[in-house]
């Protein structure tokens, strides 16, 4: 009988589950047979919201390193540590600059780009020592074209496009890759507070003259985790109609 290689395990760890982005792209991974490990800050009914035994969710603040840990260890006892990994949570305290507190600083720097470091470097190991991983770190347009009052998020996002691309370098040889999605307005909860006049000026900035869907994220996500992108590494891929064009 064949030895199962890591590669055959089809483990995918996502932060940011209960809703929006991170949902769709549980949804999208669980019927594409993957294991989906999910978390979130809060409960969260993870089989009932995947139809699936196939999953399971774990309670986690992404800017607490104990937390991660104790997680990570979990994982180890029921021998389901990923190969798959998709920084996905984030959060936004939107403010302009002069107004802007400390701590919007930073807990926006902690919760979207720390976090990174903090569960990539735990996960990245088992990756390195089996010589196969991929790693796909949600980002937002916002990254690359900055936006007005986000002074905070779009730090954190360029940062984590820097934090791709030196990452990729470090452990292509190894048979990993490492890649940013950055959404542009995406229909979400996020998005759903806008009102007529404000969603009119950004669909006028958009050539596409539309919002995304989730599930484009997530489809993104699913080519980027499997075979098709063995090839692709430390690129980021807005998918935002068009917004930002470099």
């Amino acid at each position: 009988m064949r030895k199962l290689l890591v590669m055959d395990k089809k483990i995918v760890f996502i932060t940011g589950i209960s809703r929006g982005i991170g949902l769709e792209i549980a949804k999208c991974f669980v019927n594409d047979d993957y294991f989906v490990i999910g978390t979130s800050r809060s409960p969260f009914r993870i089989n009932e919201e995947l139809n699936s035994e196939s999953c399971i969710h774990f309670i986690m603040d992404v800017t607490d390193r104990e937390q991660i840990s104790s997680c990570f260890n979990e994982l180890k006892k029921i021998n389901k540590i990923p190969n798959v990994l998709i920084n996905n949570a984030g959060i936004t305290k939107d403010q302009l600059f002069l107004r802007m507190k400390e701590d919007d600083w930073d807990d926006v720097l902690n919760s979207n780009l720390t976090s990174v470091f903090n569960i990539t470097k735990l996960f990245i190991k088992s990756m390195v020592r089996h010589r196969y991983g991929k790693i796909i770190n949600i980002s937002s347009v916002a990254g690359l074209m900055g936006n007005p009052g986000q002074v905070n998020y779009s730090a954190s996002k360029a940062g984590m496009g820097g934090f791709t691309r030196a990452l990729a370098k470090e452990v292509a040889a190894r048979n990993i890759t490492v890649n940013c999605i950055a959404p542009g307005f995406i229909e979400t909860d996020m998005t759903n507070h806008f009102q007529d006049e404000e969603l009119e000026n950004i669909l006028n900035q958009i050539p596409a003259n539309k919002m995304g869907n989730p599930q484009q994220i997530a489809d993104l996500a699913l080519f980027l985790a499997s075979s098709k992108g063995d090839y692709i590494t430390g690129q980021t891929i807005s998918v935002d109609g068009g917004l930002y064009m470099s």
